[in-house]
């Protein structure tokens, strides 16, 4: 990715800035890892457009996955965070908090009016 210009925002990841796709990133930082089901649960997603996301994930390097034994006789796929995936997750957030700190103008650092008073 180039440098940006002098003030000019660097572009937001595309793979990110999806909302599943960030939730399946954030809620996998949180947790450490999840199952195919977990995280189909938690996102409320169909199995075609989950697998979707996480097929795109993986080939990014974000997540990856492994097969592990379940209950029963059916293997469970868990993912988990890579190294480049929190990393690009610290970097969206960045860019984010960044974006909304624009959004509040100028004003925001020097309004008083919620200040509490001395």
């Amino acid at each position: 990715m180039s440098a940006p210009l002098p003030g000019v925002l660097p572009p937001l990841d595309p793979l990110l800035h999806q909302p599943a796709r960030t939730q399946i990133v954030a809620f996998l930082s949180g947790r450490g890892e999840a199952t195919f089901a977990e995280l189909k649960r938690v996102l409320g997603v169909t199995d075609g457009n989950l697998g979707a996301h996480l097929a795109k994930l993986v080939e990014a390097g974000y997540l990856e996955s492994a097969e592990q034994a379940g209950t029963g006789a059916r293997a469970q796929t868990v993912y988990r965070l890579t190294a480049a995936g929190r990393a690009a997750l610290a970097e969206y957030v960045a860019r984010m908090s960044a974006l909304m700190a624009l959004s509040a103008g100028p004003a925001a650092d020097t309004d008083t009016s919620l200040k509490p008073s001395t």
